[in-house]
């Protein structure tokens, strides 16, 4: 125990570091019957010339969208037909449609539709050829968002060098280069083992820019934050250092989150120590760091200390700041410090959400407490929290678990009579927990009447050994 509160004290120490015009009216007396039926006259033809005026505005947007479905349907039969002999370009030239940004959008969106695994290659093929074209037109110049929903396609259909031909060509066409350019980006070209050479020509890229941020560094971490790639935000860091850039109070966060997730905790608290040199006291994200490490370092007291050291400071915790840590503590198996802090969270003025009660139920449910898991299913119901998708996996996870399995499908007709729309994970743990059980016929079921709502079909393939009837 002394030495939990000398190491409690010790992360005290170091958080306490940083952080008429007047209106005058007409005296109605003095008009005279005339007047009034002028004026009356006049108001209500100008009001109605104003209604007037909207109505055409809006019958002519009407008209405008209807045409552009109309042109994009017929642009996307004719994209249907090119083969080889079949001169596309030229058939597209006939149809004779007016080229905008909203056709752009309106092709691109049903070729991404109409994407399948069979017709991959296809559909990226289709969608350059068609982008080249509208290109082409005068009077036309593709918009950003554009050249986003053509890398989207690209994307879906793993063509990655050909992603980053695009903005090769964006940048080459004076486009500014977004932080939703390099999300689509590494997200996609990260699972190729692509991350490192996107970082590289972002860093590199003069047109990168990205106006909440000072500078593109600070874009690229917050961007590689969002995907977890924690070791590529260590690396960006070492680069922006070393090109002369200095960290400010953004860049100090993200890269201690990766150093939390890394389980790196002298980098972690390093960090702390030159932030804090730099002039920068900590913000709410700091603290919600240092929370979720103390919490899944199983360190109750010493996050309590860091509560009280917050208030002290000036900084209110928030329901954000609880639930971290009361998920850090359930990972942990501590569910009674879970129990605890929620108190102490209520006591303090802040009311659990649904993520707060979520991630309670889920701590009982991984400790075998399912009884408990129920109580507070309840008790967030009572209180007007509705249960979201996740909620009802873990509850539902929860009942399979026991072998309730009438009650876990009981619990899948309540979310949906809620109009809470299960997740594939969902069904999946149903489906998986009555298949292990031996309860073929009924796993049968749940994916028969998934598929027969039109749900996840496409992810039939996923439930080993099902085959439609």
């Amino acid at each position: 125990m002394n030495s939990l509160t000398h190491s409690s004290t010790s992360v005290v120490r170091k958080a306490s570091r940083f952080l008429l015009t007047s209106r005058r009216f007409c005296d109605t007396s003095r008009i005279n019957g005339d007047e009034e039926t002028l004026k009356i006259t006049w108001e209500t033809s100008e009001m109605d010339c104003g209604f007037a005026e909207e109505h055409e505005k809006i019958s002519v947007r009407r008209t405008f969208l209807e045409s552009t479905k109309l042109s994009a349907s017929q642009v996307l039969d004719t994209l249907k037909q090119d083969c080889p002999g079949f001169n596309t370009k030229l058939a597209l030239d006939e149809l004779n449609v007016p080229i905008s940004g909203l056709l752009v959008r309106e092709v691109l969106l049903g070729i991404l539709r109409r994407l399948s695994f069979d017709n991959k290659t296809r559909c990226a093929k289709l969608a350059y050829k068609f982008f080249v074209w509208c290109g082409g037109q005068e009077s036309f110049r593709h918009t950003a968002n554009c050249y986003h929903l053509l890398m989207k396609i690209f994307a879906e259909c793993g063509e990655y060098k050909a992603m980053c031909r695009l903005v090769d060509e964006m940048i080459k066409d004076g486009y500014p280069t977004t932080a939703r350019t390099f999300n689509l980006l590494i997200c996609t070209c990260g699972e190729a083992g692509l991350a490192r050479e996107v970082v590289e020509q972002f860093i590199k890229s003069k047109t990168f820019n990205y106006r909440p941020f000072k500078h593109s560094y600070n874009a690229i971490l917050h961007s590689l934050l969002g995907v977890k790639h924690y070791k590529l935000i260590e690396w960006v860091y070492e680069q922006m250092l070393e090109d002369g850039f200095s960290p400010d109070l953004l860049s100090y966060n993200v890269v201690m989150f990766a150093s939390f997730r890394l389980g790196k905790t002298d980098k972690l608290y390093r960090l702390l120590d030159e932030m804090v040199k730099d002039g920068f006291s900590p913000d709410l994200h700091t603290y919600n760091i240092l929370l979720h490490h103390l919490a899944t370092g199983n360190k109750p007291l010493a996050a309590l200390n860091l509560l009280n050291h917050m208030r002290e400071v000036g900084v209110e915790p928030s329901v954000i700041h609880f639930t971290t840590l009361i998920d850090g503590l359930s990972r942990a198996g501590k569910l009674e410090a879970c129990k605890y802090f929620m108190d102490e969270m209520v006591k303090a003025g802040c009311t659990p959400d649904v993520v707060c009660y979520t991630v309670v139920i889920t701590g009982y449910i991984s400790g075998g407490e399912l009884e408990k898991a129920e109580e507070m299913f309840r008790e967030m119901t009572v209180k007007g929290q509705l249960p979201n998708v996740f909620t009802y996996n873990s509850m539902i996870r929860g009942f399979c678990m026991a072998g309730k399995f009438k009650e876990a499908r009981l619990l899948l007709k309540e979310m949906e009579s809620r109009g809470c729309n299960p997740n594939f994970v969902v069904y999946s743990t149903l489906v998986n927990n009555l298949r292990n059980a031996g309860k073929l016929l009924e796993a049968h079921e749940v994916v028969k009447d998934m598929v027969e709502k039109g749900h996840y079909v496409h992810l039939i393939s996923k439930f080993k050994k099902y085959t439609r009837s």
